[in-house]
């Protein structure tokens, strides 16, 4: 395993009356036995798609030669698409680029995931677009957002490049079957990548939805699905839903809501590079379980800053909350305070010290702090930032969101609401004279 899960201070032994007793905890823990025991099941008779993918590498070679076309070319590639089709490779490129560019030799990418007018005059205005690139994502084919994005994206491209170079520099992924996506690569001759049929967007991170952008920024996507499979293949082998991290996590999640009246997830990262992973996490969690009245509200909160805005309301408002906080041991790390800057007694505690020091002690002293107040509280730690780490975390989050969705009796896998405002979108636009 990458990383440590420490659930036990969300359990009322640790916290008091804010955490789980072991009775409900037991109970919970239980009843995942079979979930767990199917999910195996799943895997090796392959009818949960999402199983399978981190055990295969054959789908590796088309992407990493779309993406080998695309930097032939393009010093930015626009990544077009939206929740689940743009948020896991938004979390993945984090990894090598903190907001100052990419790598040495990679090529910008530039995650649109929205259809704000203005951000697309700002690209226009900023991008070079005889050098730009384009990744259309859309696993049906047929979203709104991403159709209305590629067509004026095309448009500009055409302005720039001949229409026989085009297939250089845009690429779709989508699933194979007809749909409005398709047929526009189609008609333009452009390379699509399959969208796998039996894995939704929001579970898809770990397929070319998530790995075409990784192999662009220049990750290693072997070690992306190597932290996968371990976190899959520790919990499908444990002998008993105890020694299964991802039904700890659902157990607790969900007995906390029903016995404690926990309404809200707060997953808070210690880790710039993580910050984006809150997010992901975000959609994943609430479009899975916000079902028939139930599920719970997740919270993407960020060390050190929502220190100073949330973390009042926290430890002072509602019982309504648990919290994981996810954090590395940073000791050591980033550069030192010098003391001779520091010509003053009350800054002691920070002369001669690294920045690094300072992340550790606030991250270590948040969760303290929350538990000593009988918040219930896990801990994710992690040893490094990296592939084989971030893969394992998608694996977890997503096994313990398929885990509590057997607790709450509802499918994981659909989002019966989001349609109605899909069909009422489309109504209001038709109202629009062109």
């Amino acid at each position: 395993m990458p990383f440590m899960i420490d659930h036990s201070a969300c359990l009322a032994s640790a916290v008091g009356k804010g955490g789980l007793d072991e009775a409900t905890f037991a109970r919970s823990l239980g009843a995942l036995a079979p979930a767990v025991a199917q999910l195996a099941q799943q895997r090796q008779d392959g009818s949960l798609p999402l199983l399978q993918v981190p055990d295969q590498s054959d789908d590796l070679g088309p992407l990493r030669d779309v993406a080998a076309t695309l930097m032939e070319t393009c010093s930015h590639v626009a990544v077009l698409g939206t929740g689940g089709s743009s948020l896991g490779g938004q979390t993945l490129n984090a990894l090598v680029d903190r907001g100052f560019g990419p790598p040495a030799g990679r090529p910008k990418l530039i995650f649109l995931d929205n259809v704000d007018p203005d951000s697309f005059s700002a690209l226009f205005t900023s991008v070079d677009l005889s050098r730009l690139g384009v990744i259309a994502i859309s696993k049906s084919g047929g979203t709104a957002e991403t159709l209305c994005q590629f067509a004026i994206l095309l448009h500009a491209l055409l302005r720039e490049v001949d229409e026989s170079r085009l297939a250089a520099r845009v690429a779709v992924i989508t699933e194979p079957r007809e749909s409005s996506l398709k047929a526009l690569a189609e008609r333009f001759r452009l390379p699509v990548l399959d969208h796998n049929t039996g894995v939704g967007g929001r579970f898809s991170v770990l397929t070319n939805v998530g790995l075409l952008p990784a192999s662009l920024a220049g990750l290693d996507l072997e070690a992306l699905r190597a932290g996968a499979a371990a976190v899959l293949d520790g919990t499908l082998s444990a002998t008993t839903t105890e020694g299964a991290a991802p039904a700890l996590g659902a157990a607790v999640s969900i007995g906390l809501q029903r016995a404690n009246g926990i309404t809200q997830t707060v997953l808070m990262p210690y880790l710039d590079r993580l910050a984006h992973f809150g997010l992901w996490y975000r959609q994943l969690w609430a479009e899975s379980l916000g079902k028939d009245g139930k599920g719970t509200t997740p919270i993407r909160a960020m060390g050190t800053v929502d220190q100073h805005s949330q973390l009042q309301l926290y430890l002072a408002g509602p019982w309504d909350k648990m919290f994981s906080v996810l954090r590395m041991d940073t000791q050591g790390e980033g550069r030192r305070v010098d003391p001779e800057l520091l010509d003053d007694p009350r800054l002691d505690y920070l002369a001669g010290r690294r920045m690094g020091d300072l992340l550790d002690a606030e991250a270590r002293a948040t969760a303290d702090t929350l538990i000593r107040n009988g918040r219930p509280t896990r801990q994710i730690l992690i040893d490094a930032v990296d592939e084989e780490t971030l893969g394992g975390l998608f694996m977890h989050f997503m096994l313990e969101t398929i885990l509590a969705a057997h607790l709450l009796e509802v499918d994981p896998f659909d989002q019966p609401a989001v349609e109605e405002g899909k069909v009422l979108a489309r109504a209001y636009l038709e109202r629009i004279s062109p």
